[in-house]
């Protein structure tokens, strides 16, 4: 940290935009679409699928989370436990999201399926590799996505060599040290709670295990404000800065991603904080 910013004045920024940072701003988020339903069944799912397809800019991540939510109709947990493995070629046709098509979804949703069918909530399924002695959660995530990725995939969807490809870089794991911001942004909606941001499903899993969803925004900032040196993006960086964060809310470090995704999704990366007009 510079050593210009004291414990407190950081503090009271972190603090600071915390509290301005509220739902007013989550038109621009994929959170949105979460908050949309109200059964529990339905969050987990859209939540899973908000986050795998958060990549690219805001209005792209709106339009294809859109497209896919009206392709599932008004309550995605019944389509999904409808839906039949031949349906993946056609379920989804002509979806295009960057390095997704919607083959890829189609997959992801035939996984869901499985994993519901067995374990009736994704909530539960995360449980299974869940321990609460843990200092994160980058055990039991690393289960969460090896568990979907050894399930039977459909009939006719290639097992690429590539493991950046498809389905996989839907979901990615720590354990090749990707910072794995999407799944940690899922995991984020699903285990916050205390405010009404965050929907807290999994009250089970411990706020503090969190791990920030680091991107290049939270990442720039980060690194502004000295809560890392690091320069890769990667999943060290990722708890680097987590680590750094738990000084200012051990129970809760994740609780400042919201307001630090959005200053850098707003332009605000010229602001000076260590200036003496700033932080």
């Amino acid at each position: 940290m510079p050593q210009n910013v004291s414990f407190h004045r950081l503090k009271n920024y972190l603090e600071s935009i915390y509290r301005q940072c509220d739902r007013t701003l989550l038109s621009a988020d994929p959170l949105e679409f979460v908050h949309q339903f109200r059964d529990p069944w339905d969050q987990e799912i859209v939540g899973l699928l908000s986050s795998c397809l958060a990549y690219g800019n805001v209005k792209q991540v709106r339009a294809s989370v859109q497209k896919v939510l009206t392709a599932m109709g008004s309550r995605p947990y019944p389509y999904v436990m409808d839906f039949k493995p031949e349906q993946y070629a056609v379920a989804f046709d002509g979806f295009v999201h960057r390095f997704t098509r919607g083959a890829d979804i189609a997959c992801l949703v035939y996984l869901l399926q499985q994993i519901l069918s067995q374990y009736g909530s994704l909530g539960n399924y995360f449980l299974k590799g869940y321990s609460p002695g843990e200092k994160t959660l980058r055990s039991a995530l690393v289960l969460f996505v090896e568990g979907f990725l050894r399930l039977p995939f459909p009939e006719g969807y290639s097992r690429q060599s590539r493991k950046a490809q498809g389905v996989w870089y839907l979901l990615p794991s720590p354990a090749s040290g990707s910072a794995c911001k999407r799944l940690n942004l899922f995991l984020r909606w699903m285990v916050r709670r205390g405010d009404h941001l965050d929907l807290g499903l999994w009250p089970e899993v411990s706020p503090r295990q969190l791990v920030i969803p680091l991107d290049v925004h939270v990442a720039r900032i980060a690194r502004r404000l000295g809560l890392t040196a690091r320069r890769t993006d990667d999943w060290n960086t990722a708890e680097e800065i987590t680590d750094r964060l738990r000084i200012y809310d051990p129970e809760d470090p994740v609780k400042y991603d919201f307001a630090l995704s959005h200053i850098g999704m707003m332009g605000l990366l010229d602001f000076k904080p260590f200036s003496s007009g700033g932080l």
